[in-house]
């Protein structure tokens, strides 16, 4: 749209004469005419792309120049038309500042306002008619009332909209002509507005239910915003006719039941048995909370689509669920639809915190990074006005709790959650946005919490006036009934018909849930893992072929290491490759060799792979090299594209642990036949996504019967370092193991680490893998493995020393990791025949029958010793411990430190040293301390 097109029929000519002189002779003109046409200039700059095949007003297209014109001052409607225009653009850029968007507290005021007088126009010109109208959406000429009229009910009313900050044209140019439709209203049908009142009234009756039934149990009550129901159901009905066949819902506690029952279709029965307190069906799982709980379904919308939609399971730390969420729509895109738009992720989000949590922001940031994208996700905050029991001016700096959005040029809708069409009006908005434009969108409901941050809680301690307000307020179904009475849409005697049996309802479940014995756990998205089943106690301990047929592994090996001779690579790229033909003629395979062909060897067998990370594609330590790039184009060549037609994905990570590992998890949560690998920069910065650990790797299976086959790769050593960059924090894995949930290895040989990666997708069932990785052994040479160890062999979790002679060993040493080479060189210096070096590759689960079978061959053994580079509180000695006390085992470590490492070299190698001393003997050891059951 011309922003100047109501110019052309006023005084045209005149104008053109005067600009054309302005432009070549600016100080000849009248003083207000300069200013004027500077203004112009400005505002042709600034938004003149709003509409490139427009022409602005004064297109310049004459050559005369008037003299005579260099006295004549600017007619004083042309300078009402400008400062009309000035009004219509701070209603789009200011309007949500002056809306009726919050149903309990007074609105912030601010300066200056919308008030004509700012904008230099007086009482006076209410009834004059302005060209500029046009602008708005009106069809012609009209009276500033009008046209301020008209604004107010676009930009002011029930919906606050923010969209100024987006800077590409189409979409803002969208919004405004999607936003100037029926003034920025909904227009529904009798029936959809009784379907509405529907949802609101399942969402109403059924708080009150649980209220009264249930007095003072924690369920993290909807209400105050129950018009989420409806929203909800709005929004996936109007996806579906978009064109989405599958949605993803990741949302917090509050409102959970609601979502589940009203939406979900989870049984109201099944909800009160579970208020009841019941064990869950299975003993092995401990289960969660109900208000954790997830679900998947598939439903059927009001114009008939069918919809599989999936509420992911969460812990309370609150934003992670987001990450996940985006990880799962992303490998349901890869996996199956092959298609942005035919998958809708939704996030659900407290207003305290979207504004507080950093993972927010670290997420918002994925938008449309290739490894990441989701096509556009559609945020809904349920803003209570308050976080636990801290006001809103505590919560945040920013004016909105979505502020977020700016950062990624989203659009904004604040709407009064109490105006239940408003609310459907917005969802309405945000798919159509989402399916025309794939970028996300944030829905700003702002209703209000009844209760305290959980039913038992006193919300009046913190907030008295407020609740005041609160406690007097109707909820939404009230007020929307008393409208659709007042339009005659519905009468007193159907409304309570409609309350009297969903009132029966709940009551016939209510008596129902007393007859379940146990409660049963719905299974989230249960289709997608029908093929692996829980993985029973002990089967993780069973062999598994990992096999390769030799001729074609070497095949592998050469074409995956041969680059295309037509395209020119920097010399070290080319050198880089050659010596891995080179290792692979002398048949001494590398780390790197032995985990791309693990990934090759899985392409070919019809699995995909998918890495990311920071820095994966070259490795941080440059020994991957999975992506390179051309001298001249940076033109991007992927070897392993380029052996089968299995999809092999690698990824370098924006500056993230937290949602990255989030986002691949959840990714390898839907994706079951994918290798999904995160890979940590170094180990140690895995600690940036503590709480995935402990919440999801850890605990999902037990809480929610999630099975996951998430890698993590994270580089662990003492090499002088640091502090930082040694210590993945192997001990707080351990910590955290417990019936079979994951496997934690430290391999230090290619071949294992090749078959460890390819038993990971040959196990029937999935189980989170964690590797600490070397650094410094990527290039040792003493670090390789024969094609046939990886042909023909299998995954090693102990590995025994091939050259001791068990009748003579006195010292049974076990250890894991680089420190094993280490060892073996002073013992290979020493000429030690009492010593037997034995390395567990996989911590755990320890594979019982073998450690047994290690120690019963060492029977003339004196001593049992665990050696570790890491302080003697960290690494594994803990859990050593704990597992072979009865075998009156020692440790030898550094001492006890709060830091995994020091920070001078020279104390690094003096402390490594002398633990290598203390295994061998070479020197007094005062400080050692036997550790004896």
């Amino acid at each position: 749209m011309d922003k100047f097109s109501f110019l052309n029929a006023a005084h045209s000519q005149l104008i053109e004469d005067l600009y054309q002189q302005y432009l070549k002779y600016p100080d000849s003109v009248e003083p207000s005419w300069k200013s004027f046409f500077q203004g112009f200039d400005f505002a042709l700059e600034n938004y003149a792309d709003d509409d490139s095949s427009a022409a602005p007003a004064m297109s310049a297209n004459s050559a005369a120049v008037s003299n005579a014109a260099a006295g004549t001052e600017i007619p004083e409607d042309i300078k009402k038309e400008f400062k009309v225009l000035n009004l219509i653009e701070a209603y789009r850029h200011r309007g949500h500042l002056f809306t009726n968007t919050n149903p309990v507290r007074e609105r912030r005021h601010y300066e200056p306002t919308l008030d004509i007088e700012n904008f230099g126009l007086t009482q006076a010109d209410l009834n004059v008619k302005f060209n500029s109208a046009a602008e708005t959406g009106l069809s012609g000429a009209a009276t500033l009332q009008q046209i301020i009229d008209h604004l107010r009910k676009i930009y002011c009313e029930s919906i606050g909209v923010e969209y100024m900050h987006i800077n590409n044209v189409d979409e803002k140019k969208f919004i405004r002509e999607w936003l100037q439709v029926n003034e920025n209203h909904a227009k529904l049908s009798a029936e959809e507005k009784t379907e509405i009142l529907h949802k609101l009234n399942q969402a109403v009756a059924f708080e009150n239910y649980l209220h009264t039934k249930f007095v003072g149990q924690k369920r993290f009550s909807l209400e105050g915003g129950e018009s989420l129901i409806p929203a909800l159901d709005q929004l996936i009905s109007r996806s579906s006719q978009l064109g989405v066949d599958e949605v993803v819902l990741g949302m917090a506690h509050r409102g959970r039941l609601n979502v589940l029952t009203n939406i979900f279709g989870k049984s109201y029965k099944q909800i009160f048995s579970e208020f009841e307190g019941k064990e869950f069906e299975e003993d092995v799982f401990s289960g969660d909370v109900k208000y954790h709980l997830g679900s998947s379904k598939k439903v059927k919308t009001a114009s008939g689509e069918e919809v599989s939609i999936n509420l992911t399971p969460n812990p309370s730390h609150l934003e992670t669920v987001a990450a996940l969420v985006e990880g799962i729509c992303r490998a349901k895109v890869d996996d199956k639809y092959k298609d942005y738009k035919k998958v809708l992720p939704i996030v659900i989000h407290g207003d305290g915190a979207i504004a507080g949590q950093g993972i927010v922001y670290e997420i918002a940031q994925m938008m449309t990074l290739e490894g990441y994208k989701t096509g556009g996700t559609v945020h809904i905050v349920v803003n209570n006005q308050v976080s636990f029991t801290t006001n809103y001016l505590d919560a945040r700096s920013s004016t909105y709790c979505t502020d977020i959005a700016k950062v990624t040029e989203s659009p904004v809708m604040h709407i009064n959650a109490d105006d239940v069409e408003a609310v459907v009006h917005a969802m309405r908005f945000a798919a159509d946005f989402r399916a025309q434009f794939g970028k996300d969108v944030y829905i700003d409901l702002l209703g209000y919490r009844k209760y305290g941050h959980n039913e038992g809680d006193e919300p009046r301690f913190t907030q008295p006036n407020l609740y005041k307000s609160i406690s007097k307020h109707p909820n939404p179904r009230e007020i929307y009934k008393a409208e659709l009475i007042k339009e005659n849409i519905v009468s007193d005697e159907v409304l309570k018909k409609m309350e009297t049996e969903f009132k029966a309802l709940l009551d016939e479940d209510f008596d129902a849930s007393k007859e379940i014995e146990r409660n049963t756990m719905d299974i989230f998205m249960e289709d997608d893992w029908k093929a692996f089943p829980i993985c029973p106690r002990g089967a993780m301990q069973n062999s598994v072929d990992t096999t390769y047929d030799l001729g074609q592994l070497k095949e592998l090996a050469i074409k995956m290491s041969t680059l295309p001779s037509d395209k020119k690579f920097i010399n070290k790229i080319t050198r880089l490759y050659e010596t891995r033909k080179k290792m692979i003629e002398a048949n001494s395979l590398d780390w790197a060799l032995g985990e791309w062909l693990a990934y090759a060897t899985l392409l070919t067998e019809g699995n995909n792979v998918r890495i990311s990370g920071e820095d994966v594609e070259r490795g941080t330590f440059s020994h991957r090299h999975a992506v390179v790039k051309t001298e001249d184009t940076e033109e991007e060549f992927i070897p392993l594209r380029h052996i089968s037609d299995s999809r092999f994905d690698v990824y370098n990570s924006h500056l993230s642990e937290y949602a990255v590992l989030g986002y691949d998890y959840g990714y390898a949560m839907a994706s079951p036949n994918t290798l999904t690998v995160w890979e940590a920069q170094f180990g140690d910065f895995v600690n940036g996504a503590q709480i995935i650990v402990d919440q999801y790797l850890a605990a999902a299976e037990e809480k929610w019967k999630i099975q996951n086959g998430l890698v993590m790769l994270l580089p662990h050593g003492s090499e002088g370092q640091g502090a930082e960059h040694s210590s993945a924090r192997l001990e707080r894995f351990l910590t955290l193991c417990a019936n079979e949930n994951m496997i934690v290895a430290n391999c230090t040989t290619p071949a294992n680490y090749f078959h460890l990666l390819r038993r990971q997708l040959k196990f029937n069932f999935r189980k989170p893998l964690v590797v600490m990785t070397p650094k410094s052994l990527l290039r040792h040479p003493r670090v390789v493995s024969p094609l046939e160890d990886l042909a023909q062999g299998s995954f090693q979790p102990i590995l025994d020393d091939t050259q001791a002679d068990a009748s003579k060993v006195e010292k049974l040493v076990l250890c894991s990791g680089k420190l094993y080479y280490e060892l073996l060189t002073k013992k290979e210096e020493l000429a030690c025949e009492n010593i037997a070096l034995v390395r567990l590759e996989q911590l755990y689960p320890l594979q019982q029958d073998k450690v047994d079978e290690v120690l019963e061959k060492y029977s003339n053994r004196k001593q049992v010793i665990w050696v570790q580079e890491e302080p003697e509180n960290m690494g594994a000695w803990s859990y050593i411990l704990r597992n072979f006390r009865s075998h009156g085992i020692e440790v030898i470590a550094p001492v006890q430190s709060g830091t995994p490492a020091p920070g001078s070299h020279k104390m690094f190698e003096r402390n490594q040293a002398t633990i290598i001393n203390r295994v061998f003997d070479r020197q007094d050891e005062p400080s050692k301390r036997p550790v004896t059951a």
